[in-house]
């Protein structure tokens, strides 16, 4: 299975955390290929700041100082209960310390990741998906597909894709950060099971004259947690919990829909963000300019069974998710990326036990159940406020 024109590690996903483990891989000299369904960055994405340990972690593949030039720094968050302000986390002295967080849309993150992959001689394979994975003792048989779009239809043209080609590969390992669908994770048999209630929220970006004084903040009402997020270009980012879902878009998709890849979503209107502004955040009276996102999106917290065993192993929303508040999915899944890279590498170039995977692979499953309150986590204590 050395043979030169087969990867040694496959990555699936080319998300952060996929571009992010293939960088790592790729400074250890493993022969990578990673692959993407879809067909470029994302241009729509949740994922958007960066914790003071990422950027640690980016520092050591060379893109630290690149993604703080373009990034909003947040050194503060403020809580808030209708329009009165309750407390605050300062996070940092001022946006230039380093444990302030970086804030950038995961479009121009991933497109770092991709130059820096590609300044190592990989590129992305955009429209590729992997149909499935059989691991076997020294290796996977993995079949991936090419997959390009076609004209059909007589009468009514349009468009769809099909497979324009299948290769078989043999790599020695399958890294799974293809996100909470994932392929890889389904070829291992692992579950991957809730981990509290679904959580629908209404995410509007738009451009504003807001000064938010480097501060995310959190919107507490009785029954739903909102979060605003400024961005680095004059933008902000709502995300309003809602106590019910908006009802499926139906033969309309075309007008209350907006695509995203390959996934749909309901879409909202100015006048929904104005009405959930006047009565989750009273204190905004700040500009609302062009709205260049605004989506209902269902976040389901979410944690797989087993993170790999032999050569299959997952990475990322692969293996968990959360809501939208905190970014831990990302964030950590991008630790996880470059810790697997370097155990995976110490496999591949210096004989090292391969039982550190499975370490890996307790230790983020219990990190993962803390995080998610399974096991553990903050509660309020008997003299803390009721709100």
């Amino acid at each position: 299975m050395a043979m030169a024109n087969h990867p040694e590690v496959l990555v699936v996903g080319a998300g952060p955390v996929g571009l992010f483990t293939a960088l790592n891989l790729a400074q250890r000299d493993i022969r990578i290929e990673i692959i993407d369904r879809e067909w470029r960055t994302g241009a729509h994405s949740y994922a958007l700041a960066l914790h003071a340990k990422s950027l640690e972690l980016l520092e050591g593949v060379g893109l630290r100082d690149e993604i703080l030039r373009r990034a909003y720094r947040v050194c503060r968050i403020g809580l808030y209960e209708g329009a009165q302000r309750r407390a605050e986390i300062q996070l940092a002295d001022s946006p230039d310390q380093p444990s302030a967080l970086a804030v950038l849309r995961q479009d121009a993150f991933e497109g770092l990741l991709e130059s820096a992959l590609r300044r190592r001689g990989v590129r992305v394979r955009w429209n590729h998906e992997l149909e499935q994975a059989t691991p076997r003792e020294d290796g996977v048989e993995a079949t991936v597909r090419r997959l390009e779009k076609q004209s059909v239809g007589y009468a009514v043209a349009r468009t769809e894709w099909v497979v324009a080609e299948t290769r078989h590969i043999q790599p020695r390992y399958v890294v799974g950060a293809d996100g909470h669908r994932s392929t890889v994770r389904r070829a291992m048999g692992a579950g991957f099971e809730p981990a509290g209630r679904p959580q629908t929220y209404a995410v509007f970006e738009f451009q504003t004259d807001a000064d938010f004084q480097h501060e995310m903040r959190l919107m507490m009402g009785p029954h739903t947690t909102d979060v605003v997020w400024p961005l680095p270009d004059g933008h902000c980012r709502f995300s309003f919990q809602l106590e019910e879902a908006v009802p499926d878009t139906g033969r309309s998709k075309e007008r209350l829909a907006v695509e995203i890849g390959r996934s749909s979503f309901a879409e909202l209107t100015e006048e929904q963000l104005k009405s959930l502004l006047a009565q989750r955040a009273p204190w905004f009276d700040a500009s609302v300019g062009p709205i260049r996102w605004r989506i209902v999106v269902c976040f389901e917290p979410r944690l797989t069974s087993c993170y790999g065993q032999g050569r299959m192993w997952l990475a990322g929303d692969a293996a968990h998710t959360t809501g939208p508040a905190g970014m831990q999915s990302m964030n950590v899944g991008l630790s996880e990326g470059m810790q697997l890279a370097g155990l995976v590498a110490g496999v591949l170039r210096h004989n090292q036990s391969p039982d550190g995977l499975a370490g890996y692979a307790h230790q983020r499953l219990d990190q993962w159940r803390r995080l998610l309150g399974l096991t553990g986590g903050l509660r309020p204590d008997a003299h803390a406020d009721a709100w």
